[in-house]
């Protein structure tokens, strides 16, 4: 619902919805549990994340904080998004983004281009194979068992593929019949 269409119920829910996903959040880690888990199991902190973004409240928190009529609910946005990084430092952050992505970036522009010049190199070996000028004769074609003017066969001038459409009219003028003389 929009702000001006809100009753005093609907405002109060909202805040109460944001003060307890803060509250879950804000939820100290418990050690006696994260020393149970295996090394690479995600710790309860980042369980509750990742069913915050399957139910898809972090959508609605990005809207909440980007939106310029729910400026109310900025300070409780702020604290929740403070806690979604409270086990993370800064450095960590900075580094997820690149650390992996950048060498994978490399590998990748590296791997592109090796593909690139081999693809230039198969283009340049096939230009060279064929002739540089387009031949447009397309060859010379006698139809046997087809009889032209006089007793000799057809000569065809035009590609195979063009012989089936073959008549003895073809490249003939159709006659034309005025205009008063037509059916």
């Amino acid at each position: 619902q929009d702000w001006e269409q809100r009753q005093e119920e609907d405002t109060l829910l909202i805040e109460r919805i944001l003060l307890l996903v803060r509250n879950v959040l804000h939820v100290p880690p418990d050690p006696a549990e994260e020393q149970h888990g295996v090394d690479g199991d995600a710790s309860v902190h980042d369980r509750v994340l990742w069913a915050l973004h399957i139910s898809g409240m972090d959508d609605l928190l990005k809207f909440l904080a980007s939106a310029q009529v729910e400026q109310q609910w900025a300070l409780h946005v702020l604290e929740i998004i403070s806690l979604m990084f409270r086990d993370q430092s800064p450095e960590e952050l900075a580094a997820l983004g690149q650390g992996t992505a950048g060498a994978e970036h490399g590998e990748d522009t590296r791997e592109l281009e090796t593909l690139r010049q081999r693809e230039l190199a198969e283009k340049r070996a096939r230009a060279l194979q064929r002739p540089s000028r387009h031949s447009r004769f397309g060859g010379s074609y006698v139809l046997q068992g087809l009889k032209s003017i006089g007793d000799r066969d057809v000569v065809f001038h035009k590609g195979l593929h063009n012989l089936k459409s073959y008549t003895h009219d073809l490249g003939k003028e159709p006659r034309r019949v005025p205009r008063h003389r037509q059916a």
